[in-house]
């Protein structure tokens, strides 16, 4: 029995087996036992297939690669893995790909035996894991509080030391949201650096980033490097590294010149205490590592911007919806939560001239953003304005999930969205859920790399995150940057600890 197994990262592992202090089958059943002990109390892993996980591991041992024998889950959200369902946090979307997607086949080239998924939202549409269809994922740190979305299972997973590094996406801030509240690191690629295809091209309009959750900065960088670079068909491509992402994690970085943007991007946000000290602690540290820091807002028109992305992801759940039903049956989404319908309701009434408007207020944003990145080398904030939040707060309550359903029933002959955003209906019900993205959805509509680092604890035990966003293509200096907060001690600890014994 490996006793040890949680106490290290995924290359950490690697290395014991790569030297054969341990085998590849005793890591994974390390990881099984785990998954057996921890998973009733947190419920972060929904789909087990431990078998197929032991049978790759004859094909790993041959591999000159990074992660050979690394247990590691799926993300059941935008990670397709042939042979295993996809059910996309939903209680009614089944179905079995016949083929894995790009990114999936580079993580398996890096050697990581995959035994099971990840819950997930339905769609991933809300920043809490707490779907009808496999129940909650509980904070490892807080029975009954969220573990954040939309990667919530994987960031418990990873934090409570079943793996450790977990596939995870971000579309909103579902990267970096549920790293930030589990304790964990969490790193967005810049647009365009990992690959999205071949079942999609540009998902919500090019806002969508897959990557992993990890304890550790060294395995977020490494994976990096392994599944990075053009595709076939992409719709983006950006310049590559001028050296590994790896290496830069142990490089300190020059003196930066730092910006923090304290006030949030979302109006009427109230941005917790206990957050803001932690902000305030970190940009003493930073400059105490011989960084410069300002406080700078970007110029953004924030009444327009939050608008602007609530179209753009309405407009794709509607046709993803869509889609679903053509290709599927109108059976498969016949079970969808009110939130989602409500989405859908909303999607379904905006035109082609409202999602290119929207597009053209995205570039805005993207030109201020990029005008404060002409001064400051990296953007600091806190990932999310308050720690984590109790159970059944971010969903949308029974009165609000049926508000737009009965807006729609009352407006016979008159368009629902239309109704609904000018008469403030839409600001109110998504307001709790958009105002904790106040700080992560500008790295989604500009494509910006920004990465959630563990620097922070609230008086409750709940850990806090700091949001940090470099400029496009510029992964290296954010590698750099969390290296050194973490060798310096910074990081706070993830909840292993609390589920080793």
């Amino acid at each position: 029995m490996f006793k040890e197994y949680a106490k290290y990262d995924a290359l950490g592992l690697a290395k014991l087996i790569k030297d054969k202090e341990v085998s590849a089958n005793e890591v994974l059943q390390a990881a099984l036992d785990a998954t057996n002990r921890i998973n009733p109390k947190l419920n972060a892993v929904i789909a087990r297939f431990d078998e197929q996980a032991k049978a790759s591991l004859d094909n790993a041992q041959s591999q000159n690669a990074p992660f050979v024998g690394v247990p590691f889950l799926l993300k059941d959200l935008g990670f397709e893995l042939a042979g295993q369902p996809s059910r996309m946090g939903s209680r009614s979307i089944h179905y079995v790909p016949t083929e894995s997607n790009e990114l999936v086949k580079r993580m398996q080239k890096t050697g990581v035996a995959i035994f099971g998924k990840t819950n997930t939202p339905e769609l991933g549409l809300i920043i809490t894991t707490e779907p009808k269809s496999k129940g909650v994922t509980h904070n490892p740190f807080k029975k009954g509080y969220s573990s954040g979305g939309s990667s919530g299972g994987s960031a418990a997973a990873v934090s409570s030391g079943i793996v450790p590094m977990a596939s995870a996406g971000d579309g909103g801030g579902s990267i970096r949201f549920p790293a930030a509240w589990c304790g964990v690191f969490g790193m967005k690629p810049s647009r365009g650096r990992n690959p999205n295809g071949p079942f999609i091209g540009e998902g919500w309009e090019g806002a969508t980033a897959d990557h992993v959750i990890s304890r550790s900065v060294r395995d977020s960088a490494a994976m990096l490097d392994a599944t990075a670079g053009r595709e076939v068909g992409a719709g983006f491509v950006i310049e590559s590294p001028k050296g590994a992402f790896l290496d830069a994690v142990s490089r300190p970085p020059k003196a930066l010149k730092i910006a923090v943007m304290q006030d949030p991007l979302v109006p009427n946000t109230k941005v917790d205490k206990s957050v803001q000290t932690v902000l305030e602690q970190t940009a003493k540290q930073l400059e105490n590592l011989g960084h410069h820091v300002d406080y700078a807002q970007p110029n953004i028109d924030i009444n327009t911007m939050w608008r602007d992305f609530s179209i753009v992801v309405c407009s794709h759940t509607a046709q993803t919806i869509n889609a679903l039903a053509k290709r599927f049956g109108k059976e498969q989404v016949a079970k969808l939560e009110p939130h989602t319908r409500n989405m859908v309701m909303l999607g379904q009434g905006l035109s082609a001239t409202d999602l290119l408007s929207a597009k053209e207020g995205w570039h805005d944003v993207q030109y201020q953003m990029g005008l404060l990145l002409d001064q400051y080398d990296v953007i600091l904030s806190p990932t999310v304005p308050t720690p984590a939040v109790k159970h059944g707060v971010l969903p949308p309550n029974k009165l609000e999930a049926g508000a737009v359903k009965l807006t729609g029933m009352l407006s016979r002959g008159v368009n629902v969205s239309k109704v609904a955003f000018k008469t403030g209906l839409v600001e109110r019900i998504s307001h709790p859920v958009l105002s904790k993205m106040a700080y992560t959805m500008v790295g989604n509509i500009t494509g910006l790399p920004a990465m959630s680092v563990p620097l922070g604890m609230s008086p409750k035990g709940l850990p806090i995150g700091m949001q940090f966003i470099g400029r496009m293509a510029d992964e290296e200096t954010l590698f750099s940057l969390a290296g050194q907060l973490e060798s310096e001690g910074l990081f706070k600890d993830s909840a292993v600890d609390r589920y080793s014994k």
